[in-house]
């Protein structure tokens, strides 16, 4: 009877029909990208923004004022300090007491060229504002929608925040739904989700209907993006999973990169949420043509389905599937609902999830702390934004070439170490060196980047096929965490000093590369279906290592060893991979 990965060897590991398949989940990337990312321009901050009460609102269309003459005449300027930008630029929270002038003076009328010759010494008394927002803004965003200025400046945080608590609870619900009801059913019911919330948050009466759709939009969200990076790990052979698990990543780096064009093209808020959230509805047109994780269905006992679906992967490969593949090796283990014990109850499976929940969280806090601090080039804010998404781009590249020559931990712990020194290092470079600042700055950002992407791809390989979407969704839930802290942890610090919050994500780093060594290599091996095969996999090194033996050698011996025994799980030997 042969095993899943012997009859998808026949059906084809990555024929026409992969292909296909891959191309259209890795499309997920990029509008999760655009979710992900998107509130930098939706939330972009007016150039200037002021408040007027009763008397200057009067005054303004009595007297004929533009935006400009109203803002030059009626906001407060603010004491100049020295090197600070000049006193009228940005925004006011008070505002002239102009309704004063009366009891001042006792004149009844202000001047349309001077209202402040109504009050003795040119002085209006202030009164913090408590509405009657006014922009100087082309476009409107979330805060000119909903007046998140001054009091309220929080609130633009907060809805970034609720996003990352929606992807936090997608991970759990949604991560477990799919290791119970099936892949592609929850993919294609997150996808709509996504497109209905998203249309609900283009068009929210209010700051609390925004609130609530946008969590609801991270959810499912959440559920898009680590469904479909499931799917193509699972429909593939293990020389493939290493190029899937990195392209589909650089998905959501092209998503970064065309992020500024669209917010350019259309700059109102509410426009450019439609265009990042329309394209949604068009996934649900892989009903038709992605089918379900066979993988899936032979841990759930349904190996008929899982035969009819490689069927019809070799048809659509040109392959020849031998009338003999009747009948699939299923697991021995009874079909049960995944649970978070599952991830914790066995030695190595708990020493892989505590790594990998330390590894993504560290993953989030330090990248978008570098994203934050550096700022690329500074000024212009798509131009800036697009040369953030090209920075990413050498890191995919440096992956695949690493990752099967010396496998995924070194890399994994190299890229950590890397980012980890180069914030260090960056925190105690001097000022008078911007230049050398910057480059190590993004050798950091390079560093991170790649540390980021290669999570993806261990934490997909390290568990069993029962527990595989749960658990990456899980681990990857802890990032979310990071996301929420990420700008707290940096511009709390800063105002201890500028440079402590480089020093924390040069530790965090530092030891997450360490941490990660401790992790079994994966490099060539077929995916897990059990717990049981995880911590076989463990102790491939440990326990059988003889002195002198290079790893290769000791997988190689193994594999024959677990044959003998009559184990089904078997690891792919360097020469069968040749």
């Amino acid at each position: 009877m042969p095993s899943f990965d012997e009859a998808l060897s026949a059906a084809g590991e990555f024929g026409r029909f992969q292909r296909r398949v891959f191309l259209l989940l890795c499309l997920t990337g990029v509008t999760f990208a655009f979710l992900f990312v998107g509130v930098v321009f939706l939330g972009s901050w007016p150039e200037r923004y002021w408040c007027r009460g009763p008397a200057a609102e009067a005054l303004a269309q009595r007297c004929g004022w533009s935006a400009e003459q109203e803002w030059n005449l009626t906001a407060p300027p603010v004491p100049r300090a020295p090197a600070s930008p000049a006193p009228r630029a940005g925004g006011r929270c008070r505002r002239y007491h102009l309704e004063a002038a009366n009891a001042s003076t006792g004149q009844g009328t202000l001047s349309c060229a001077d209202p402040l010759a109504a009050f003795p010494n040119h002085s209006a008394p202030l009164l913090q504002c408590r509405g009657g927002w006014r922009y100087a803004t082309a476009h409107a965003t979330i805060v000119t929608q909903f007046d998140l200025v001054c009091v309220n400046a929080w609130m633009l945080d907060f809805t970034q925040a609720i996003l990352n608590l929606g992807f936090l609870a997608g991970a759990f619900t949604l991560g477990y739904a799919a290791d119970r009801y099936g892949r592609i059913v929850i993919y294609l019911i997150s996808c709509f989700g996504m497109g209905v919330t998203g249309v609900v948050v283009a068009f929210a009466p209010n700051f609390p209907v925004f609130v609530i759709f946008r969590f609801l939009q991270g959810v499912f969200g959440k559920g898009t993006w680590m469904t479909s990076y499931v799917i193509v790990t699972e429909i593939v052979g293990s020389k493939q999973r290493r190029i899937v698990g990195i392209v589909i990543q650089m998905f959501f780096t092209l998503g970064i990169i065309i992020l500024p064009g669209i917010a350019y093209f259309i700059p109102n808020w509410q426009g450019m949420q439609l265009a990042i959230t329309l394209p949604s509805f068009l996934f649900l047109l892989y009903y038709w043509v992605v089918p379900e994780s066979p993988r899936w269905l032979i841990t759930r006992k349904e190996g008929d389905e899982a035969l009819k679906i490689l069927r019809h992967i070799a048809k659509c490969n040109g392959k020849y599937f031998s009338p003999n593949y009747s009948e699939i090796t299923v697991t021995d283990e009874e079909v049960s609902n995944p649970s978070i014990l599952d991830l914790v109850r066995t030695p190595q499976m708990r020493k892989c999830t505590l790594i990998l929940m330390f590894a993504w969280f560290t993953s989030a806090v330090v990248y978008q702390g570098l994203v934050m601090r550096l700022g690329i080039t500074g000024g212009n804010l798509y131009i800036d934004f697009f040369i953030s998404g090209v920075v990413e781009l050498p890191a995919a590249f440096l992956i695949l070439l690493t990752i099967e020559r010396i496998g995924r931990r070194l890399p994994f712990a190299a890229s950590n170490v890397v980012a980890g020194v180069a914030c260090l290092v960056t925190a105690f470079l001097p000022e008078g060196i911007p230049w050398l600042r910057t480059t190590v700055a993004t050798l950091g950002r390079l560093g991170i980047t790649m540390a980021f992407e290669i999570v993806y791809l261990v934490n997909s390989e390290l568990y069993p096929t029962t527990l595989r979407n749960f658990g990456v969704s899980l681990c990857s839930g802890v990032c979310d965490l990071g996301g929420i802290v990420a700008p707290f942890l940096l511009f709390r610090l800063a105002a201890v000093w500028l440079e402590l919050p480089l020093i924390i994500f040069g530790i965090l780093a530092s030891v997450c590369g360490g941490l990660v060594m401790l992790l079994p290599e994966t490099k060539g091996i077929v995916l897990p279906e059990t717990v049981d095969d995880v911590e076989k996999l463990g102790r491939c090194s440990k326990e059988y290592a003889e002195d002198g033996e290079t790893e290769t050698v000791v997988r190689k011996r193994l594999s024959l060893k677990i044959r003998q025994q009559g184990v089904e799980m078997e690891f792919l030997m360097p020469t069968q991979r040749d």
